[in-house]
């Protein structure tokens, strides 16, 4: 019965690192999928996270089963991270949260929920976007469009086509929005065009989804949260997926979670008992010990404190890298001019290679790049630089 079954394609992002894992040249540069690394090319594991590992080992009494949305400290720890000290939604009681596999489960437990519940809902990407969206959205059964969203010509948002495009979604739909460090761009809005943005799709009677995967990597752990929280209006309902791969280092772990805020306490119940449906057709309940290791940390003033300054730190290599790249791309006589990567944020920059160029890197360089020309500037140390800014040049010359 398998032999008809044809291969299915590569993965354009995961697909790209098992040829850079597969090359021989000792001085290959990943700069493909979206993990941080440090000054030394590691992925390292927090001060924060091994401390409360330790912690969560030594008082760990039971390997039972979670409840179905997982613990419900984490759940309330995830709240707190996202809505703010005091939040109208929680103190309502018009928020429920469930701990998913990752970012990437929280997707598709917002996807199943869409196509379950509002059926006749469409979802509205933006254009560009995290290249799994739309095959996570597609494979839980729910159509999509697109909404423009990066303009080439500036290398900025695009602002007022995107405004256009979204005045004309059909009331009952939904749009999806990176709720900071946009992948792949690395262009978020202003404060003044989230709140247009949110009164918008307010009017219109849209429904917010919110991918929420880089909290801390952009401006600050609160400072990144101001978009979401202008979604998060008394009486608004919205979807978010949030995730602790980037943030707390837990790629492994796959710590993610997804919200829902509805319009009051009642309807909420509603919500959590379709959510909770999904879930259970589809991973049953949560692993526990990522979960766990960001309670522990969030729930600890000191803990806390320190997290917030590894991100930090880990924000300040970023934004150092970006500034560092623009500069060497200059001594090297690369054409054009890069400084718009000085004002992207998190860990992506649309890098305006073509197609052509980014293939010459790989075949002739050894630098693996993401098709569309998406950099991972967490890729970039103060040992490769000089030999990526170099190899641009070249690929502008020559591809």
């Amino acid at each position: 019965m398998f032999q008809s079954i044809e291969a299915a394609p590569v993965d354009p992002i995961l697909g790209l690192t098992d040829a850079f894992k597969a090359d021989p040249n000792p001085e290959k540069i990943n700069l493909g999928v979206g993990v941080y690394q440090d000054e030394h090319g590691v992925t390292p594991v927090l001060e924060s996270v091994a401390e409360a590992t330790r912690r969560v080992v030594a008082t760990e009494k039971t390997k039972s089963y979670l409840p179905i949305p997982g613990a419900p400290e984490y759940a309330a720890a995830v709240q707190r991270l996202l809505f703010g000290e005091g939040s109208e939604a929680i103190a309502e009681g018009r928020a429920v949260t469930a701990h998913t596999p990752g970012g990437t489960g929280a997707l598709r437990v917002a996807g199943d929920f869409l196509k379950q519940n509002l059926p006749g809902a469409t979802l509205w990407l933006s254009d560009p976007t995290w290249a799994n969206h739309p095959a996570i959205f597609a494979a839980a059964g729910v159509p999509t469009r697109s909404y423009p969203y990066f303009d080439p010509k500036t290398n900025g948002l695009a602002f007022e086509a995107m405004l256009d495009t979204l005045a004309g979604v059909p009331a009952g739909d939904a749009v999806l929005l990176h709720g900071c460090c946009h992948n792949p761009s690395g262009i978020d809005p202003t404060p003044d065009q989230w709140r247009r943005l949110a009164d918008l799709l307010s009017e219109r009677g849209v429904l917010p989804v919110l991918d929420f995967a880089y909290q801390g990597f952009g401006d600050g752990v609160e400072q990144d949260a101001a978009g979401l929280r202008e979604f998060c209006r008394p009486g608004a309902e919205l979807i978010v997926c949030s995730s602790f791969s980037k943030n707390f280092g837990l790629y492994r772990e796959r710590v993610g979670a997804v919200t829902f805020v509805a319009a009051d306490a009642e309807t909420c119940g509603r919500v959590a008992s379709q959510m909770k449906r999904v879930i259970r057709t589809n991973y049953s309940n949560p692993p526990a010990h990522g979960a766990a290791l960001v309670s522990t940390i969030l729930d600890d003033p000191e803990l806390a404190g320190l997290w917030d300054a590894e991100v930090a730190a880990m924000r300040d290599r970023i934004n150092g890298m970006r500034s560092l790249l623009v500069a060497k791309l200059a001594e090297h006589r690369a054409e054009g001019d890069f400084s718009f990567i000085r004002r992207q944020r998190g860990m992506f920059s649309f890098s305006g290679l073509t197609r052509p160029q980014v293939d010459f890197l790989r075949e002739k360089r050894s630098i693996y790049i993401v098709g569309s020309g998406r950099i991972n500037v967490a890729g970039i140390d103060p040992d490769n630089v000089d030999r990526l800014c170099q190899a641009i040049a070249e690929a502008q010359r020559e591809a």
